[in-house]
């Protein structure tokens, strides 16, 4: 017989329950991916509480609906009075349930969702599933018992590894870990055969909270703990989460008592809970989500589908970016002018693919399937029937002109042309063309095979449905994908200007490109301005001048002058550092210093010691101040967006939230207070405050509460050729 109850409330999410062949199979119903909302914690609790009452109830199948099991907790009620039952007491009643209960996981088990399994006897995973915790990501640390468990089945090595990662693993793997009992192609209907035999076993069920061996043995060993610093370190630098997963983890080894523990791992997690690093990361969490969403196009706008992609250029960017289409299934085809670029490119891809087999992240198989995606020649006619073709050459107008000419005559009509540039007018190279509409920007940044950042450029013509399949295909590439508006240097290259123009007053002013660069990393950058200048090329902006016969603008006299002594970076093994052959490790470069005595004394400065305070401040409010001006005038949709890209393209620390929310959670009065300072220290207009953010602080709003305006439809003036100059 069969009984149905469907547990309904006015909180988020529902537990079906069901009794089927004297077990009760208990369906988490949250979609789209089930998380442990506060009508899904009341439903469990208050299912397995009919299930232990119900004596024709032998065991319980605990699973999810549609691909998820559970993906973990529901983030929006972070930091909230939440609602319905704790889930502490719904895990406390999960464990020491009357009946015996297996996770059958079906899908995705994260977070929440995996330490929901952990609590049941037993879990049996589909082979297609999941598991992972991610807290880690958002600031946070598995909340739900899971330091405490996971390095009881998994050991506390693989345990930590997981943890710090912040990644997931399959379940073939969690199966070796000892995380999971069986793998099942039914996993329902193997849960039920298997709880109906274990039922028989009048013995107490087995708790993880028991497993003791592994976390044992791991006593005394120092160097386990010291191994999961390293990694913290080096992975997660500046985070304080990690360091509080490690201590969770120690206890789970040094602590007799689960249950203090457990106490242990609940002070913790309240204290990443507070700490303002967790509303920077889950700031991030949704900006990323927010970022797809187009203010002005409608939803169900027509979204092309793309089964076949064009590439023109095989150097750097361009096998990078067929390499994120390949990864996705998708086939491409590479045209180059030149046989033997285009040999060595394709060789580059292979080579990548290679390593990543090497490195045990590709099978050997995987590998030829997905290499197998990528063709090449030297024809056009080759990509006539793509329906997107991406030129990816480098940054030449009238070249890049040229190639979309011909493009839109030999490629099939309604394909998508799209250019690969960081800084050109979208519009002019679209106006050589007869389909405007279908021309879009697709900055993707180098390598473009691993960063994640992809600004989306919006034409003036170009179609809502080039513009939603563009983000589309951003989210199958897994990329962060930003929408810019067509605007000098767009977004990201917009702020850069400013931030790397102070760094340079910096050294003219007295401060050393070491000192500069140790500031800014120790307040969480990848990288400093001056490694990143050596890195790109100094030469870049001194051609240009030198070939317009235009003057060095100050900021740049430095520069200039260190590329007329033939340093120019990395490339030529000297620039702002030295470099030894073969690395990229900086060097200092003490020869430089009566370059920039000089240079700073021609010009009028008397060199003065600058703290590092005063090179954070100056530097990152430059990058704040200008993201507001873009926010004003609508080249970026939301202050969020902006967030989005600094992280994901340009090295600004995750857990800081991004420059805009840095200047939220500073204060707007307090950025305000800075500006004026710095403006007034420095005579320059660059700290002027933007008018935006005067508004904002005097209306005490932030930043985030700043209407995004609709992208204006006026064409914006480019000066392109000073713009480049000027980087």
């Amino acid at each position: 017989m069969i009984f149905l109850f469907i547990w309904r409330n006015t909180l988020k999410g529902t537990v079906l329950y069901e009794v089927r062949d004297e077990v009760a199979i208990l369906t988490v119903d949250n979609p789209p991916v089930n998380p442990l909302s506060n009508g899904v914690r009341t439903g469990l609790y208050e299912s397995l509480t009919k299930a232990e009452e119900d004596s024709a109830v032998k065991g319980v199948v605990l699973t999810g609906n549609g691909r998820a099991f559970i993906a973990g907790a529901d983030i929006s009620e972070f930091g909230g009075n939440a609602e319905g039952i704790g889930l502490n007491e719904v895990f406390e009643k999960l464990e020491f349930c009357k009946k015996p209960v297996v996770a059958a996981i079906n899908g995705i088990a994260l977070g929440g969702g995996l330490e929901t399994a952990l609590c049941c006897n037993y879990r049996i995973a589909d082979k297609k599933a999941f598991v992972g915790l991610p807290e880690v990501n958002l600031g946070l640390l598995p909340g739900g018992g899971g330091t405490q468990r996971l390095p009881r089945l998994a050991g506390p090595a693989e345990a930590l590894k997981m943890m710090l990662s912040g990644t997931h693993i399959s379940s073939k793997k969690a199966l070796e870990l000892g995380i999971i009992d069986s793998i099942s192609d039914n996993v329902v209907s193997e849960s039920m055969d298997f709880i109906k035999k274990m039922a028989g076993n009048k013995e107490n069920h087995p708790k993880v909270r028991d497993k003791n061996d592994k976390v044992i043995e791991a006593r005394g060993n120092e160097s386990l703990l010291l191994e999961a610093q390293a990694m913290a370190s080096k992975g997660r630098k500046g985070q304080f989460a990690p360091g509080q997963i490690i201590k969770c983890v120690e206890a789970a080894i040094n602590l007799d008592d689960f249950d203090e523990g457990l106490k242990k791992e609940g002070e913790y997690f309240l204290e990443c809970l507070v700490h303002p690093q967790r509303e920077a990361m889950i700031h991030i969490f949704f900006g990323e989500r927010a970022a797809s969403k187009i203010t002005d196009i409608p939803k169900d706008t027509k979204i092309m589908d793309i089964k076949k992609v064009g590439i023109i250029g095989s150097g750097t960017m361009g096998g990078g970016i067929a390499m994120c289409f390949a990864n996705a299934g998708i086939a491409v085809h590479i045209i180059d002018q030149d046989a033997e670029n285009l040999k060595k490119g394709v060789s580059v891809i292979e080579k990548n693919y290679d390593f990543m087999v090497k490195r045990g992240r590709l099978s050997a198989d995987k590998k030829d399937s997905v290499f197998g995606l990528v063709s090449s020649s030297l024809d056009y006619k080759d990509i006539s029937d793509c329906d997107i073709v991406i030129e990816a050459i480098y940054e030449n107008l009238e070249l890049k002109q040229k190639i979309f000419k011909s493009l839109d005559e030999c490629v099939k009509e309604g394909a998508i042309l799209a250019s690969n540039t960081s800084g050109l007018d979208i519009d002019s190279i679209a106006s050589v063309t007869n389909r405007p509409e279908l021309v879009v920007g697709t900055h993707f940044f180098s390598p473009a095979n691993i960063m994640r950042l992809l600004e989306v450029v919006r034409g003036e013509k170009t179609s809502d449905e080039t513009l939603a399949t563009i983000m589309a295909i951003g989210k199958k590439l897994k990329k962060a994908a930003v929408v810019s508006l067509n605007a000098p240097g767009f977004i990201g290259n917009r702020m850069l200007f400013g931030y790397t123009a102070q760094a340079n007053m910096l050294l003219l002013e007295g401060a050393l490109p070491h000192q500069v660069d140790q500031a800014l990393e120790s307040f969480g950058l990848n990288m400093g301005p001056f490694r990143m200048m050596d890195l790109v090329g100094l030469d870049l902006g001194w051609r240009a001048r030198k070939l317009s016969g235009k003057e060095s603008p100050l900021h740049a006299k430095i520069g200039d002058e260190l590329c007329e002594q033939n340093r120019y970076g990395q490339k030529s093994s000297a620039g702002y550092y030295n470099y030894s052959e073969g690395s990229r490790a900086p060097n200092p470069a003490p020869e430089n210093e009566e370059t920039y005595i000089k240079i700073s004394t021609e010009n009028g400065f008397t060199r003065r010691d600058i703290s590092d305070e005063e090179i954070v401040d100056r530097c990152i409010l430059a990058l704040v101040n200008e993201g507001a001006d873009i926010l004003s005038e609508g080249v970026a949709q939301r202050a969020a967006d902006i967030d989005v890209v600094y992280i994901n393209g340009y090295g600004f620390p995750m857990w800081r939230g991004g420059p805009m929310h840095y200047a939220n959670a500073m204060g707007l009065d307090k950025v305000i207070e800075k500006l004026e300072k710095y403006r007034k220290i420095t005579g320059n207009e660059v700290y002027k405050p933007s008018k935006m953010l005067v508004k904002l602080a005097n209306e005490q709003e932030k930043l985030s509460d700043a209407p995004s305006k609709e992208a204006r439809k006026e064409k914006l003036s480019f000066e392109m050729s000073s713009v480049a100059n000027n980087f």
